[in-house]
């Protein structure tokens, strides 16, 4: 059980199951994602290197000593490079190494809670509202939350949201999964800062709560935001992005088990679907094969879907298809083959139409498959002659 969950497609966005999806709630270090695709954005781009080193602030340096939170240890005269910090981020939920990464891509925390915000726009992503860079409520940053933030506030989002987001990391930058799926590694080995790092997705294979195909992505846990959860799992060339938040028990308590229960049913119930061609390209649709022209050489103009359309549906029960014209009947003539005219609805067994995230639709245009040509002056005189005769009688 969760306040909010979403599992969907991860190659189209088609949601499979959603709950409360839209509600905004705590994201905890699920916040964390926005920072790894800013730091891979920069990465692309030349801002930064994997081998640029961090020189430790005060600020990040006090934090990492904190020992209520996840953290590996950074000495105040140390200097860590960006590959360092970005395995701390990505399998311990580092957060000073987060904070690490914030101030070398732009030179404050703050600055960089700006690029998160404007980034999460620019997805499509209008409900989230970031105030640091690691997810943690404000009042642990020990005073040094960044500037303009409240001292108690913490990252928001929607479940739905929060698909979206890892949703554009595994399109954009899918060797996140390299280092996500990593179960341990020892942060500066044979030295005497190393520490042991275990990964907190426990669904890894070979972990407590290990999960077929599972190889990301990211935890969060706060008090406010409880035990949430972003996975995404692969079986049968099929991934799946399954989201969960503020998971609790049967007895109504949060605990690590209760997300990655309710990620695993998520995600039994997501791979219960199988892809399914719903039209095959040059299909015609039964009973509306033609629409009507105007002043065209022929009266009806062929129509037939453009592409094939497939989608994941359940083992049980059935979609079905529903031409919905985009311009309206009769079409005057010329008509163009291959002239868009139109586009398929798919509608679920209770005849809802299919939910994307983003309200993205799968290719679904519906065509004319030949060329009406428009009739000569003569022909239109002796049409409207023959009209006007027939309406007469």
């Amino acid at each position: 059980m969760a306040d909010a969950a979403i599992v969907v497609d991860a190659e189209t966005g088609q949601i499979l199951y959603g709950q409360n999806d839209e509600a905004v709630l705590g994201i905890a270090s699920m916040s964390k994602m926005m920072s790894e695709y800013l730091l891979f954005e920069a990465i692309e781009e030349g801002v930064v290197s994997w081998d640029d080193e961090y020189e430790v602030t005060d600020y990040s340096h006090r934090i990492s000593q904190d020992l209520r939170l996840s953290n590996v240890p950074l000495r105040r005269d140390g200097s860590y490079t960006m590959k360092e910090l970005y395995e701390a981020m990505a399998i311990y939920s580092a957060n000073a190494a987060t904070i690490g990464i914030a101030e070398t891509i732009a030179g404050t925390e703050k600055e960089f809670v700006r690029m998160m915000n404007d980034k999460a726009k620019e997805m499509g992503i209008e409900d989230a509202h970031f105030v640091n860079s690691t997810g943690l409520n404000n009042s642990f940053l020990l005073g040094m939350h960044p500037e303009g933030t409240g001292e108690d506030e913490e990252n928001t989002m929607s479940a739905r949201s929060v698909a979206v987001l890892t949703k554009a990391l595994l399109d954009d930058y899918p060797e996140i999964l390299d280092t996500a799926k990593i179960p341990e590694l020892m942060f500066r080995e044979g030295t005497p800062d190393q520490i042991r790092m275990v990964n907190w997705n426990t669904m890894l294979p070979g972990m407590d709560h290990e999960y077929e195909g599972m190889d990301g992505l990211k935890t969060g846990t706060t008090d406010f935001a409880g035990h949430s959860f972003a996975g995404t799992a692969k079986r049968d060339g099929i991934r799946l992005i399954a989201v969960v938040m503020k998971a609790v028990d049967t007895e109504g308590e949060g605990s690590y088990k209760a997300r990655f229960d309710a990620t695993r049913a998520l995600l039994d119930h997501g791979f219960g679907f199988q892809e399914t061609e719903i039209m095959k390209a040059g299909q015609q649709f039964m009973g509306q094969e033609s629409i009507p022209v105007a002043k065209g050489e022929k009266e009806q103009v062929a129509i037939a879907v453009k592409e094939p359309i497939r989608l994941l549906a359940p083992s049980s029960g059935t979609y079905q298809a529903e031409l919905e014209l985009t311009e309206a009947a009769p079409l005057e003539a010329t008509v163009e083959e291959g002239q868009l005219v139109g586009k398929v609805r798919v509608l679920d067994s209770e005849g809802s139409e299919v939910e994307y995230l983003k309200g993205e639709k799968p290719a679904a245009g519906v065509e004319a498959i030949e060329t009406v040509d428009r009739a000569n002056w003569f022909a239109l005189s002796m049409k409207g002659a023959v009209d006007f005769i027939k309406g007469l009688f």
